[in-house]
């Protein structure tokens, strides 16, 4: 197709720069241009027929830990504003987390296991509702919004802070869990690992996390205009690739002296916390994901199933 040449020839020098910004010494991204020519700027075409300049286009982007995520939003942040030139703001999940003080209190209050980040319940969801509220006005002037200090495991000062001083054309929203559906209550009972057997076994932490789903963000989540999702073969897979992905952090955070990098263990840990909502979103999310990105295990895109609505 001449035009995905086209803009193939503009956007490639960018993206292959910031893949490489990406990349360490023992880790390289292999076929870069494939990935770039045969599956993100078709989905840029097909996400800049559907913009509007009347109102933000919203893009979930979801997928579990390590598969890439914050490689291809900003990928396609690239090409959207590059060749078709449209004002484009991508943000995590990640960075609406509660600071670690308050997921102290919510930990006592609640259960101990929520002073781990990751699950619906630890961000500030009132903060993200409000995101989407305000970024949507038509009053829209300036908008500061939090970023999150994964090192440190605490949120940025704000003086740090995304300062957005233009309405965007299209908002890439990835994480993890964006777009994550609550399972049945009764599949709930049976513990899906070690952590939820010993630390968990009044089951009131799946229970409080699931509730959280069926309620705000199942409206957070329904105000995406379309959802794309990384799927990789299986959890297994995704503790490799998290741990790939922390020794990375590590390599970057090295000289600074307020770190909490985490070892192999903690990273199997932290990994728990987040098995039953990633297998759960293995199951459900290629029946109602708007695009389907299928990874093989070498960390590529496979192949791209845009469902039909």
């Amino acid at each position: 197709m001449q035009q995905v040449s086209l803009c193939f020839n503009k956007v490639k020098k960018d993206c292959i720069k910031f893949i490489k910004s990406q990349e360490t010494a023992t880790e390289k991204f292999k076929a870069k241009e494939k990935m770039i020519k045969s599956f993100l700027i078709p989905i840029c075409f097909w996400i800049a027929k559907k913009t509007n300049n009347k109102k933000p286009y919203f893009v979930g982007l979801a997928g579990g830990q390590g598969t890439g995520k914050t490689t291809i939003s900003s990928i396609l942040k690239i090409i959207l504003t590059k060749y078709f030139k449209l004002k484009v703001f991508k943000i995590s999940v990640d960075d609406f987390y509660k600071t670690r003080k308050d997921r102290i209190l919510l930990s006592k209050k609640v259960h101990p296991m929520l002073l781990t980040r990751g699950v619906p319940g630890t961000h500030e969801i009132n903060v993200m509702l409000s995101f989407f509220k305000k970024i949507k006005s038509k009053r829209f002037k300036n908008l500061k919004v939090p970023t999150f200090n994964k090192a440190a495991d605490d949120r940025f000062n704000k003086k740090y802070w995304y300062n957005i001083k233009e309405r965007p054309d299209v908002i890439i929203f990835e994480g993890w869990c964006v777009g994550a559906k609550p399972e049945k209550n009764i599949s709930l009972k049976k513990p899906i690992n070690s952590m939820e057997k010993v630390n968990d076994a009044k089951f009131i932490w799946r229970k409080f996390v699931n509730q959280q789903l069926k309620s705000k963000y199942k409206n957070l989540y329904s105000q995406l205009n379309c959802l794309i999702y990384l799927k990789a073969k299986n959890f297994n897979l995704l503790q490799k690739w998290r741990l790939k992905q922390e020794h990375k952090l590590w390599l970057k955070s090295k000289k600074t002296s307020k770190r909490m990098i985490m070892s192999k263990g903690d990273v199997i840990n932290f990994m728990q916390t987040y098995q039953r909502i990633t297998e759960n979103m293995f199951r459900m999310m290629p029946k109602y994901a708007s695009i389907v990105m299928y990874l093989n295990s070498n960390h590529q895109i496979k192949s791209v199933l845009h469902r039909k609505k």
